[in-house]
């Protein structure tokens, strides 16, 4: 992923040594050498993280804190201490500040990657939900209040599965505060457990007695009811190489022991935000948008929507720099099923058509039924090459089984499918569209069940 960090520290050197390591990441990189500077850096520039010290002359970083936190224009903005205080009343006055991470000088490089990484997805999450709330406005669709409970700080529920009972019964007393938690010894009863109940956040200690705990996060992982779950693990020094085999799979974040209280809580606390945030983001429009933004056949959203919502895209992506694509797809010869086999047929295809699409899209992605056999997805912060992998991925998954329609019969189905990408700030959503449209004339032309860019 990409996005922009702004790191804000006195000393030259702390500010060239976090900017090469995460420019080897491929972030991009803002610097700040004061606290005032920061701000008025803030005003101007489009920023997902904010690196910050707390030792600056003048403006110190818990008042930078502050300062950022309290204005509309940039209280979203995660920001991560970055100190080498390591008493716990700095990091009281650092939450107190509005902080939403902290890392200890000398900074690691693990991290230092996974919590930038972290945050910075939970920002283009809160940015995405405040488009859809925006586009649905824009469209008179009346709020149901579920913007308002996905921005707010209510408790969550907890799941700690740890075997050593001493270190279990310390960390239910500081994830309880503030949260529902709870505790499982047994791996096999943790998972039952999951599957059974909603839980907002997992929390996994890797130091388990006769079971793997990177064994649960990734059946974790594989299961649809938990697929989104955030999970923290619980790393004791030494581990580093299980501990990148974790972030690998998926884990979402981690803490090594012995655990901090405070870190603790503030990594909590944004992975439970972080899912509502995403929550928010598959649910949006289930109840009071349904009749008038979505398709009654196949539950994709609708052509009304999706025009609506790429304006709006658009304009983000321009304003920010960042790469939007488009994918076109189109089931080939569905005329020919629709009079082979009759139109009940047809939208039997339309539907499971739309679930293979479905499961091709993140979150953040956009999934409509413009009419007829016509679908687009529409892709934030992803560029070309990767739209082309998606849109491949999605031609393979609708080529690889067969389609049952009724009475138990089934038909081979194949879809073609056009890419296209935002180009230039003067790009405008109808070219974009347009673009990917005679993409996918060109895909019909060469044979169809294939994949073109608007640049092949």
């Amino acid at each position: 992923m990409t996005a922009r960090v702004l790191v804000v520290d006195d000393i030259l050197a702390n500010v060239k040594l976090l900017e090469a390591r995460l420019q080897a990441e491929y972030f991009e990189v803002l610097t700040a050498n004061s606290g005032r500077q920061a701000l008025d850096l803030l005003e101007r520039e489009s920023v997902d993280v904010v690196l910050l010290d707390v030792m600056m002359p003048g403006m110190d970083g818990f008042e930078t804190c502050r300062h950022i936190k309290a204005s509309h224009a940039t209280h979203h903005i995660p920001v991560v201490m970055v100190t080498a205080l390591d008493q716990p009343s700095d990091k009281v006055q650092g939450l107190e500040s509005g902080a939403d991470d902290f890392l200890t000088k000398p900074v690691d490089d693990i991290a230092l990657v996974t919590r930038v990484k972290n945050l910075a997805r939970l920002k283009m999450l809160n940015d995405e939900m405040m488009m859809r709330a925006s586009t649905g406005r824009d469209m008179g669709i009346p709020d149901d209040g579920s913007y308002a409970r996905a921005l707010s700080a209510r408790s969550g529920r907890v799941l700690l599965v740890d075997d050593n009972e001493r270190s279990a019964a310390r960390l239910l007393d500081v994830l309880s505060k503030g949260n529902d938690a709870f505790a499982e010894r047994d791996m096999h009863a943790a998972l039952a457990k999951l599957t059974e109940s909603n839980f907002d956040l997992l929390v996994v200690s890797l130091s388990l007695d006769g079971a793997d705990g990177l064994r649960l996060c990734s059946q974790v992982r594989s299961l649809e009811r938990t697929r989104h779950l955030p999970i923290i693990m619980l790393v004791a020094p030494g581990d580093e190489a299980r501990l990148l085999r974790g972030l690998d799979m998926g884990v979402n974040d981690y803490l090594m022991r012995p655990i901090d209280r405070h870190e603790l809580l503030a990594r909590v606390k944004t992975q439970i935000k972080r899912k509502r945030h995403s929550d928010f983001l598959r649910h949006r429009l289930a109840e009071s948008v349904e009749l008038s933004v979505t398709d009654s056949l196949t539950g994709l959203h609708n052509r009304r929507y999706m025009e609506g919502h790429l304006r709006t895209l658009v304009s983000e992506a321009i304003r920010t720099g960042r790469s939007l694509s488009m994918l076109v797809a189109d089931i080939d010869h569905f005329k020919d099923v629709n009079d082979t086999h009759g139109h009940d047929a047809g939208d039997a295809v339309l539907k499971e058509f739309s679930v293979r699409l479905k499961r091709n899209t993140r979150g953040v992605d956009l999934a409509c039924r413009l009419g007829g056999e016509e679908f687009v997805i529409i892709m934030p912060d992803t560029d070309l090459e990767r739209a082309y992998q998606i849109g491949e991925r999605l031609r393979a998954c609708v080529a690889a089984d067969e389609f049952t329609i009724e009475g138990g019969q089934t038909v081979r189905v194949t879809a073609s499918v056009g890419i296209a990408t935002l180009e230039s700030p003067q790009d405008t959503p109808e070219s974009m569209f347009k673009r990917a449209d005679n993409a996918l004339y060109k895909a019909k032309r060469r044979g169809r069940n294939r994949v073109v860019s608007d640049a092949a």
